[in-house]
């Protein structure tokens, strides 16, 4: 276990260093994020490692850079989205598929990139659920064709966590794809024939009709387009390949030898590399795994699926409107909080002083510079020759936290819910930064009443059956955890806009705000929704079932309770929530938010072992 800044810092640069020697690109940027890691254009973004780093943590982030390293360097997407198919779920076992081949190619080549990679496989195993399936019909296919693609290029069997899932459609998969999957070991190298492959096997499994009409064609077109740039390629002389030749050797040898120095710096040992060591959960719960999943991925709703996420957005808060409006809108909220004004101190005050309070306070002695202890000056008068003995105060704080709250935008917060929740993200935001606690501040909505262009496409489509989540969604990011409140203060306003708030799909909502507290370096995370009931969505509802949304937060509210780490409160206002959440309060009184929130927030910083949560009616 790390906790020196300077080591930290260390691992970090190391890190960065094997990553480009491993992608062969000197001039790849590497940055350590709080978001979702990947690999966006000639940028690779890693997770920041988190103070308390342990050797399978180290384990799992070097092996999220030598993914992205090894995707820019063997990975083409503009020939992947020409081969991509049209349907969802052949699109899913169609990256599964690549994406295995191109980790597949570092695993090979380098030992120490095949034992980080392991750990990043293991690590997405738990997050599509393959360690918990009970049934056939819940194991994902993709995952499953992904793992048994792997072993065939690689030898390396599924992780123990997945192979009861594996098992419940190896025979069905090696029945009908088998021979195809065979191939796939003589074509790593080339992505086009490769694709072809993964695109036959997608039609062996019986998906052949989401392949798209123009597959062929698109086939050809590729096929002659790689040729070219083959040829193209070849004209180049042998001095360009014997130049590539010297730079994948130093770029291997390179990685290797990062590889062993972040060992020696981070204290890892062979045996936390162990099968049995990463099998073991004891420091899973210090140190949360981070899922990198898109809701859609999630097994925790097979049923669940949107029509089309193309019109989705994730926009901030300044960007749907102009500076001079939110100034305006942010003085209505302050007007709105000028009888409160008294209230809010009262409530900041209380809660600053119930979390400086559980600041625990000692005082180290035996010191050789601080504070003179005149307690043991009696050591000296008997014995001169005795040193004075000086003291130090040491204070403890929080463990390293986060607080995200998350807000509904719907219609029906419309008027004094809205405005009391704006007011209640601005104390928390004042105070617990205050406190050296981060908070972000997040909404969702729609970006349109009815469907919006969600809609409109699947009319378009001559409206399938079954279509899934149909709305454009908007999630509104108003302040994020690094910002300091005084530079976010101002886009809490734009609750006030008109127009702003529509329709509220809550499941997909609470995904998204979990997965962006996941990716989050802090060792405790705290989820507070703010609701007025249950999602209502009027264009998914009208073709799916009554409780289509319903079921679907269900889900996602008992995965996030049962199995993360991440901590999650609701507060419903004027709606029971404590038929959806475990810890819950509901009020009555919109005017009681505010009371309530630092309540149950001071509750939860009492006891770090445990959550003094009560549950209460306003």
């Amino acid at each position: 276990m790390v906790k020196d800044p300077k080591v930290l810092e260390e691992f970090k640069r190391a890190v960065a260093a094997a990553t480009r020697a491993i992608s062969a690109d000197g001039e790849l940027e590497v940055t350590f994020t709080a978001d979702q890691p990947g690999l966006t254009g000639n940028t690779a973004a890693i997770p920041h490692p988190p103070r308390n780093l342990s050797g399978k943590e180290a384990t799992r982030l070097r092996g999220l850079a030598d993914s992205c390293a090894l995707h820019h360097r063997h990975h083409d997407r503009k020939l992947h989205a020409r081969f991509s198919p049209a349907g969802q779920a052949a699109r899913r076992i169609f990256d599964a598929v690549e994406e295995a081949r191109v980790e597949s190619l570092g695993a090979q080549a380098m030992s120490g990139v095949a034992r980080n990679l392991k750990s990043v496989v293991r690590q997405r195993c738990r997050e599509q659920g393959l360690d918990r399936v009970e049934a056939k019909e819940d194991v994902p296919m993709s995952a499953v064709v992904g793992l048994i693609a792997r072993q065939r290029m690689t030898g390396l069997q599924p992780p123990e966590e997945a192979k009861p899932a594996v098992d419940m459609l190896r025979a069905f998969i090696e029945e009908k794809a088998g021979r195809t999957l065979d191939q796939l070991c003589g074509c790593m190298d080339d992505q086009t024939d490769f694709a072809l492959l993964a695109r036959q096997v997608i039609s062996d499994l019986d998906l052949g009709d989401e392949l798209g009409e123009a597959a062929d064609d698109d086939a050809d077109n590729a096929e002659d387009a790689e040729g070219q740039d083959q040829t193209d390629d070849a004209e180049e002389g042998s001095d360009s390949a014997d130049a590539e030749g010297v730079s994948e050797e130093s770029s291997e040898s390179s990685a290797e030898m990062a590889d062993e120095d972040i060992e020696q710096m981070v204290g890892l040992e062979d045996r936390d590399m162990d099968d049995a060591d990463m099998g073991d959960e004891s420091t899973e719960a210090a140190m949360p795994w981070r899922p990198n999943t898109p809701p859609g991925e999630l097994p925790i709703s097979p049923f669940y699926d949107a029509y089309t996420e193309e019109f989705d957005e994730i926009v901030e808060a300044h960007e749907l409107c102009d500076t001079e409006e939110l100034t305006r809108l942010r003085a209505y909220l302050d007007q709105q909080m000028a009888h409160l004004h008294g209230a809010v101190a009262k409530l900041a005050n209380r809660l600053q002083r119930r979390l400086m309070a559980q600041q625990s306070r000692s005082w180290d002695f035996d010191l050789e510079e601080g504070l003179l202890d005149a307690g043991r000056l009696a050591r000296v008068v008997t014995n001169p020759l005795h040193p004075l003995s000086f003291k130090q105060e040491s204070e403890i704080e929080f463990r390293d936290t986060v607080v995200t709250l998350l807000i509904d935008n719907s219609g029906s917060m419309r008027g004094r819910p809205i405005s009391i929740a704006a007011i209640t993200a601005d104390i928390l935001a004042r105070t617990l930064e205050r406190c050296g606690v981060k908070v972000e501040i997040l909404g969702f909505t729609t970006r349109a009443w009815k469907g919006g262009l969600s809609r409109e496409k699947w009319l378009a489509d001559k409206k399938p059956v079954n279509p899934g989540r149909l709305n454009d969604l908007r999630h509104i990011i108003y302040k994020t955890a690094d910002a300091p409140w005084r530079r976010s203060r101002r886009n809490l306003g734009l609750m006030m806009r008109e127009g702003l708030l529509k329709e509220n799909i809550d499941g997909e909502a609470l995904l998204w705000a979990h997965n962006r507290l996941m990716g989050r370096a802090e060792e405790r995370r705290i989820l507070m929704v703010i609701s007025d009931g249950a999602p209502v969505d009027d264009s998914t509802l009208s073709v799916n079932s009554g409780s289509y949304l319903e079921k679907h937060l269900r889900q996602v509210i008992h995965w996030i309770e049962t199995r993360s780490p991440v901590e999650l409160i609701a507060i419903g206002i004027g709606h029971d929530v404590t038929r959806y959440y475990s810890r819950a309060v509901t009020l009555l009184d919109a005017e009681e938010l505010g009371g309530a929130v630092t309540e149950q927030l001071a509750a939860l910083f009492e006891e770090d072992t445990g959550i003094g949560f009560s549950r209460a009616a306003g």
